[in-house]
């Protein structure tokens, strides 16, 4: 079982490594174990194993005191984006982003088709639009920056709109990760991470988690959502989970050396023949860089690129590359890209040509030389 949470004053570098732990004791493991068991004796703290586990539990504490607040672990990202849809009633309104993770997107879409909520979509980056649009909802989707389109949300802003209104928000915050955007201290009910991604960092689990406040009277969030997990069986396997938590540990040194990366792809870029526009909002020119600045501890690591050529030239260039991997998904310590409009989930707003980069921690030379050589030929 893991010790008390390490001092919640620690920077998330610090938290990353420290949080989690089993108690430190003479002979003590340093690390929690993989508990592969389904059934536990009787009146203990765990009592089955689609209930709980000691390894779930670990990484749920090294990820709560990442973001500053409760967190769960679920089978994967879909998983937890689909119980923090389901905190609000039948028939409710749910407003989203125009842009948003396609998965997401298609989910809700689905849901509005059965009538099981209505379904509203907006700009994202217009506070404005925002503050009017969710008059009436239940809930807010937030994503920040978006996928694909990197564009840059006022969290303050909107999830006070939604709090104003009675309506809870949720914001993805796979992107950003804990070490570069915190939405609970911006004011967010749920945040929600497709683990798969920055925080086990290594292409090889496939798991999510959800984050809500300490301070949460009235609505018990975390134990509605622990509920939706027990008994719709969005469970995760322990293996998976201590992959995840050894993975976490370096997310710090990970997401530091992507990110300052993809700011430098993305200067370059911008100045490319072949490339028609870049996303990123460390630019100066994005429009949500000033946003991005006051909101962010950096800019994170993914960026997109219209290219020239349209589709076919996108196509080329992502099979063109030899060390960029042509694969979907992100986050991993191996820069990757892809057409996002291949993608039949993907709504057409989405240019053609934008090819979505994801950016590792190879080094940055190696990076360009491949990324440039592709799109040049």
């Amino acid at each position: 079982m893991t010790s008390t949470a390490p001092d919640p004053h620690y920077s998330p570098a610090t938290l990353a490594v420290a949080a989690g732990r089993p108690e430190r004791v003479a002979g003590a493991a340093v690390n929690e174990a993989i508990w592969l068991s389904s059934t536990y004796v009787a009146d203990g703290p765990v009592d089955y194993g689609r209930t709980d586990n000691p390894t779930w539990q670990a990484f749920e504490a090294a990820l709560g005191a990442l973001e500053g607040g409760r967190a769960l672990v679920f089978g994967s990202g879909m998983a937890a984006i689909a119980a923090a849809c389901a905190l609000v009633p039948q028939g409710s309104t749910v407003l989203a982003p125009r842009h948003v993770y396609s998965g997401t997107g298609a989910l809700l879409r689905e849901a509005a088709a059965a009538g099981r909520v209505h379904l509203r979509e907006v700009d994202i980056a217009d506070t404005t639009a925002v503050r009017a649009a969710v008059q009436g909802a239940a809930l807010l989707w937030l994503e920040s920056p978006t996928n694909p389109m990197l564009e840059v949300a006022d969290l303050r802003a909107t999830t006070s709109a939604a709090r104003a209104a009675g309506a809870l928000s949720v914001v993805d915050n796979t992107f950003a990760t804990p070490l570069v955007q915190r939405p609970l201290e911006l004011g967010a009910d749920v945040g929600v991470h497709s683990v798969t991604k920055y925080l086990a960092g290594h292409s090889d689990v496939v798991l999510g988690a959800s984050v809500t406040r300490d301070d949460d009277p009235g609505r018990a969030l975390h134990a509605r959502l622990r509920a939706y997990r027990h008994l719709h069986g969005a469970i995760a396997g322990p293996q998976e989970v201590f992959l995840a938590l050894r993975g976490m540990r370096t997310v710090a040194l990970r997401v530091e050396r992507a990110q300052a990366t993809a700011a430098e792809l993305a200067r370059r870029l911008f100045t490319h023949p072949r490339v028609e526009r870049v996303r990123h909002p460390s630019l100066p020119g994005d429009p949500g860089h000033d946003l991005a600045t006051a909101q962010m501890r950096g800019y994170g690591a993914v960026l997109a690129i219209e290219v020239a050529g349209g589709a076919a030239g996108a196509e080329r260039v992502a099979a063109g590359t030899r060390l960029w991997v042509h694969a979907t998904s992100l986050g991993g310590v191996e820069s990757s890209l892809e057409r996002r409009r291949r993608h039949g989930a993907e709504v057409t707003t989405v240019p053609e040509s934008l090819l979505r980069l994801s950016v590792g921690i190879e080094d940055v030379e190696d990076l360009w030389a491949d990324l440039d050589q592709a799109l040049r030929s």
